[in-house]
């Protein structure tokens, strides 16, 4: 939901792009998560080469850019374009977030893949 509001005399350097309005107690702040992703296959515009362990890519959300580093499982030593896969992202800053956000990941200015968290762990 986007409203207008009015911040009487709050400062303009008081207000930063990606801050979240909500009542006291309803939201939290995590900087890891969980997430199920897509990963956008070359022919679609996405990425080329698959990822791995550590990838550091920008993640989008709401009008939020912020960048995260990507912990794949175990089991799972890389990812293809066009896979879906459960990952865990650590951020470098905390954000407001819950279960079901969606985001994109970004990559040098075009959009990578998208995702949902499932899961904020810290």
């Amino acid at each position: 939901m986007n409203i207008a509001m009015l911040l009487d005399g709050t400062p303009r350097n008081g207000v930063e792009r990606g801050q979240v309005l909500a009542k006291p107690g309803t939201i939290e702040a995590h900087s890891r998560f969980e997430a199920q992703i897509y990963l956008i296959p070359h022919n679609e515009g996405g990425r080329l080469s698959p990822i791995f362990q550590g990838w550091k890519a920008q993640f989008y959300f709401r009008t939020l850019d912020i960048t995260g580093t990507c912990e794949l499982s175990s089991s799972t030593p890389m990812v293809e374009p066009g896979e879906h896969v459960a990952i865990t992202v650590n951020l470098i800053a905390p954000i407001a977030m819950q279960p079901e956000l969606r985001f994109a990941i970004r990559e040098d200015g075009r959009t990578v893949g998208a995702g949902v968290v499932t899961r904020p762990l810290s």
